[in-house]
């Protein structure tokens, strides 16, 4: 159940805030074991060596964006609380091509189409409505044989909707024969999964009815 006692509400951007206010780096990503080898798996699962438009979904203070950021021409980097966005900017000031911004998807989503797009360690933040409405943007926004990277914590959280492997079902449930997305690759660990999908073809989105997760 979420913070405000719905069990069908995304966690809201004022919880991020309140998290960040009373530590610099809650989730220990600059220190973390766990995150470093976790950002090691994820830059290891990107096949391309260059990227033409990539997108970050989530960037907190952008450990990870420094590291997409050599394997991209371009790169968006998203996320909810301003300070933390601040923070990645002075972190990527030395990649004029990387570009931050504060945005809450999939109520905001940036213009134009990208070849990469990275939803790491956000998705289960999401009501399942909101899941839903990123995976048809997410369809819509990726060009033809653009990769979506998925990257989650898969232990279940009191406060969040969902968890990892919800975020995951639901996509993985639109690869395979007739199916908007390919899955490339899976990989699980103890604590996190990452999962690589390639959009088919463009026009998936608008042409195919997404279906439902399955059990």
């Amino acid at each position: 159940m979420t913070l405000d006692g719905s069990p069908n509400a995304s966690i809201p951007a004022s919880y991020f805030e309140d998290v960040y206010r009373a530590r610099d780096d809650p989730w220990r990503f600059e220190t973390s074991p766990y995150e470093a080898a976790k950002y090691a798996a994820t830059i290891a699962a990107v096949p391309r060596p260059c990227y033409h438009r990539a997108f970050e979904i989530g960037c907190s203070i952008g450990v990870l964006s420094e590291l997409l950021a050599p394997r991209c021409a371009s790169l968006c980097s998203v996320d909810v609380v301003p300070s933390v966005i601040e923070r990645a900017r002075r972190r990527c000031a030395r990649f004029p091509h990387v570009r931050f911004a504060e945005m809450s998807v999939p109520t905001q989503v940036p213009d134009g189409r990208f070849d990469l797009i990275v939803v790491s360690e956000v998705g289960y933040y999401w009501s399942l409505a909101d899941l839903e409405r990123a995976k048809q943007w997410i369809g819509a926004a990726l060009v033809a044989t653009g990769h979506l990277i998925l990257v989650h914590w898969t232990p279940p959280v009191p406060d969040y909707p969902l968890t990892g492997d919800d975020v995951h079902r639901l996509f993985l449930a639109e690869s395979g024969d007739d199916r908007p997305f390919r899955h490339l690759l899976s990989r699980r660990e103890e604590t996190f999964r990452l999962d690589l999908l390639e959009l088919v073809e463009d026009g998936w989105s608008t042409q195919t009815e997404f279906g439902e997760p399955p059990p």
